[in-house]
C-alpha cells in the first residue's frame, strides 16, 4: 500500500517518539538547531509576502492566503530532512509516552533540547542573514516586521496568544501525521501543505516561528522588551503549543488507535 491507516500512523509516530528518545543528545541538539533557521527562510518569505502596502489596505484576506501559500517552505525542508522540530517533537513524543515506550525523562529532555536548539538556530539566523545579511533592510521590509511582531507580541491579550497557539500546533502535528500516512515525497508535501497553509493564513501562534518574526521586528526597532516577548508572546505561545500538538494530535490518536487494543498494529 502506498498508504498508512491513522492506526497504522499512530503506531509508527509511537516508533519515531521512541526512537528520538534514544538517540544522542548531540544528534538532537545539531538536528533542532538546524531546523530553525529552515523555518525562518519559511517565515521570511510571508514578511515579504506581506509587505504589500496596496493589498494591506484593499485586500487583506488574500494577501494572508498567499503569505499562507509560501510559509510551508520551511516545514516542507524540515519534514523531507527529518529535522528536529520542537512542536512536532510534542506530538512523538507524547504519543511514545502514552505508549509507555519513553519515560517523562527521555520526553522533557527530548523538549529542552528540540526547544533550545530551535530558539538559538533561528536566532542565529535572524542575526546572520535577516539581520546582517540586509535581506529586510527596505523601509517597506522594516516596517511590515514591525507590524508582524507588534500583532504577534502586542496587540492579543495573554490568552488569546495562548488559544491560537492551541490551533497552530494542532494544524502543524496534524500535517506531520499526515505526511507519515503517506510513503512517498510528493504526496509528503501536499498533504503537509493544506493545514500549514492553514494556520499561517489565520495568523495563528506557532512559538518557533514567533522565534523568528519577534526577534526580526526588535532587530529593526519594533519597542519590544526581550522580557516583555518571553512572557507576553512565548510562554503562552509555548504552553499552547504543547496543548494543541499532545493532547489534540498525540493524545487523541494515541487513544482512537492504540490504547485498549490487544494486537500490536502492524506496519507492511
Amino acid at each position: 500500500m502506498d498508504t498508512l491507516t491513522p492506526a497504522q500512523a499512530t503506531e509508527l509516530v509511537s516508533r519515531i517518539g521512541a526512537k528520538k528518545a534514544q538517540a544522542k543528545y548531540v544528534k538532537v541538539a545539531v538536528s533542532s538547531f538546524l531546523s530553525g533557521p529552515l523555518l525562518g527562510f519559511g517565515c521570511s518569505l510571508l514578511v515579504a509576502t506581506n509587505a504589500s502596502p496596496w493589498y494591506i489596505e484593499n485586500a487583506p484576506g488574500l494577501l494572508r492566503t498567499i503569505g499562507g501559500l509560501v510559509f510551508p517552505v520551511g516545514l516542507t525542508m524540515i519534514m523531507l530532512t527529518g529535522s528536529e522540530l520542537f512542536t512536532s517533537n510534542v506530538m512523538y513524543m507524547t504519543t511514545a509516552l502514552l505508549h509507555r515506550r519513553v519515560s517523562a525523562g527521555n520526553l522533557l529532555i527530548s523538549w529542552v533540547i528540540s526547544y533550545f536548539g530551535n530558539l538559538l538556530g533561528m536566532i542565529t539566523f535572524v542575526a546572520l542573514i535577516a539581520g546582517y545579511g540586509g535581506v529586510f533592510h527596505e523601509p517597506v521590509l522594516r516596517k511590515t516586521a514591525i507590524s508582524l511582531a507588534m500583532k504577534k507580541a502586542v496587540y492579543p491579550a495573554w490568552h488569546q496568544i495562548f488559544l491560537k497557539a492551541i490551533g497552530a500546533n494542532w494544524l502543524v502535528c496534524f500535517a506531520m501525521f499526515g505526511s507519515i500516512m503517506s510513503r512517498e515525497a510528493i504526496s509528503k508535501m501536499f498533504i503537509l501543505w493544506m493545514p500549514v497553509t492553514c494556520f499561517a493564513a489565520l495568523g495563528l501562534d506557532h512559538v518557533i516561528a514567533n522565534m523568528f518574526y519577534i526577534p526580526l521586528g526588535i532587530w529593526v526597532g519594533a519597542p519590544i522588551s526581550v522580557g516583555y516577548y518571553i512572557w507576553k508572546s512565548m510562554i503562552p505561545a509555548l504552553l499552547g503549543n504543547i496543548v494543541g500538538g499532545g493532547l489534540f494530535v498525540g493524545t487523541a490518536y494515541w487513544y482512537l488507535y492504540i490504547c485498549g487494543e490487544e494486537q500490536d498494529i502492524l506496519l507492511d
